[in-house]
């Protein structure tokens, strides 16, 4: 009986604590994505490109997903949307002061849709890449933001 006990004891200790490891996976997931998009949103550069920017949207979601959408005084929008799960490198061109971050897929896997543009029309493509325009980064920064997306990218390819 005494080792019924101690079976039963361990086995609903094991069980709990699976139960438990799995909350504290899911909530390192969402600690990522968090950072991932507030240093994103911090550095974002609305001067950099040769339009004006009206506004931006820049969300990184909890189920994965990069979402870009720029707003021009022109009225043409751009946006771009790739899941993490794709997600294979980035690369910054620029300085510390501004530049472009290329978050890189391993396919063609970034959704691309440009409405209201008065020189071509509404568009809808894909691309190896998302360009996002950046200001005040540092290579530290670069460096935790690719760490963050590659342990994301493992994250999420451990859930399916």
């Amino acid at each position: 009986m005494n080792k019924f006990t101690l079976s039963l004891r361990m086995s609903l200790f094991l069980s709990l604590s699976l139960i438990l490891m799995a909350f504290t996976a899911h909530s390192l997931l969402d600690e990522q994505l968090v950072y991932i998009q507030k240093k994103l949103s911090e550095h974002h550069d609305n001067e950099h490109s040769g339009e004006q920017i009206k506004r931006y949207e820049l969300n990184v979601t909890n189920n994965g997903f990069c979402r870009y959408k720029r707003y021009y005084l022109s009225g043409k929008i751009e946006y771009f949307s790739f899941n993490l799960v794709k997600f294979k490198d980035l690369d910054y061109y620029g300085t510390d002061k501004n530049g472009q971050l290329y978050l890189r897929t391993k396919g063609e896997d970034v959704i691309v849709q440009t409405y209201n543009d008065k020189k071509g029309g509404d568009v809808d493509s894909m691309a190896t890449y998302m360009a996002i325009p950046l200001k005040n980064i540092e290579p530290q920064d670069l460096s935790d933001l690719l760490d963050r997306l590659v342990k994301t990218n493992a994250q999420l390819l451990a859930q399916k």
